[in-house]
């Protein structure tokens, strides 16, 4: 754990073991990456430990997570993590550049599995996914629908569930409605994560801790192509429309890979109660579920919180995606 502490490692630079680099999509997009190699081993019979492929929220980056990216690499991970097409240094899907665009969600599910399919060639098993917030989402519909394989996958504060009272069915109608009467690609909120949040207010969406909060900040001067706003009308629409296919009967019960499932009670952006609702659709589910203490970036949460998420995680990993010579035999 001591590697993952503040204070341990720079939030700010990119660790030396880390290299970043470009992923040519099937239709030549340019998704960024940043990767670290697995870390030596101790003699030449030692198993490598295993993958991990980290995927972010909506209007992240890769860069507010390198705290625990690092810590993964420091523990024997070789570890990945990608931009999305369409934000942060993956360019921009809307002529708005400051707006979260997607003209539907099965764009980024493809993304990933044709991503999945050569990273798998050219890294150690076993492979492991974990997806924060809309990464969540897309990581938990792309195994659902059988497009990547992982033996394991983690799933923080997934976005499976909005806070909008009203079935995800009617609130669909809605933001179709508002396609067409407006240009979809307009902005569906004015500023923040949600709508009604003031941007003073933004960090008390997202975690208490004052110094990871600021680190965000601080990319976004340093790499001013890492900013984004809200999303667009057609970014709420696809992303109704995603939830409910997650809700197709059959789909979830369908899922006979491990997924450990890390929520915040009183998260103020996705419903901890969708994802408690996921989790008892998911024949392999364990769901550790925080309260009061705990915001919606739990992996950026104040040392007493992100520890044990951690350590939720080391011990979810070490039981279901142990080095491939200590797996049980099939």
């Amino acid at each position: 754990m001591e590697s993952g502490r503040a204070g341990v490692m720079d939030r700010r630079v990119i660790p030396a073991a880390a290299t970043e680099a470009i992923w040519s999509a099937a239709d030549g997009w340019a998704i960024r990456r940043i990767d670290w190699p697995g870390m030596p081993l101790p003699d030449d019979d030692s198993p490598p430990r295993g993958s991990i492929l980290f995927l972010p929220g909506r209007g992240d980056f890769y860069e507010k997570y390198l705290e625990s990216l690092d810590y993964w690499h420091n523990e024997g991970w070789r570890v990945t993590a990608l931009d999305w097409r369409g934000q942060a240094g993956s360019g921009r899907l809307s002529a708005h550049p400051d707006l979260g665009h997607i003209s539907d969600f099965s764009v980024w599910i493809d993304d990933l599995a044709a991503f999945w399919a050569q990273w798998v060639e050219q890294t150690p098993a076993p492979h492991v996914i974990i997806g924060h917030s809309m990464g969540g989402h897309l990581v938990l519909r792309s195994v659902a629908e059988k497009k990547i394989n992982p033996v394991a996958v983690v799933l923080s504060a997934p976005m499976l569930g909005f806070l909008t009272p009203g079935p995800n069915r009617v609130l669909h109608k809605v933001a179709q409605a508002m396609c067409r009467i407006g240009d979809p690609e307009r902005a569906a909120w004015k500023i923040s994560e949600k709508p009604g949040t003031t941007l003073a207010a933004r960090n008390t969406l997202l975690t208490h801790d004052e110094a990871r909060y600021a680190d965000e900040a601080h990319w976004k001067v340093a790499r001013p192509y890492l900013g984004m706003g809200p999303g667009t009308w057609r970014w709420v629409e696809r992303a109704y429309a995603s939830l409910l296919a997650l809700d197709a009967p059959g789909l979830l019960e369908s899922v006979e890979i491990p997924v450990l499932l890390v929520s915040a009670k009183y998260d103020g952006l996705v419903s901890s109660k969708a994802t408690e609702t996921a989790a008892r659709r998911l024949p392999r589910a364990q769901l550790n579920v925080w309260g009061r203490e705990a915001r919606h970036e739990l992996l950026r949460e104040v040392d007493a919180v992100r520890d044990k998420v951690v350590r939720t995680i080391d011990d979810f990993l070490d039981r279901l995606a142990p080095p491939v010579d200590e797996a049980p035999a099939a």
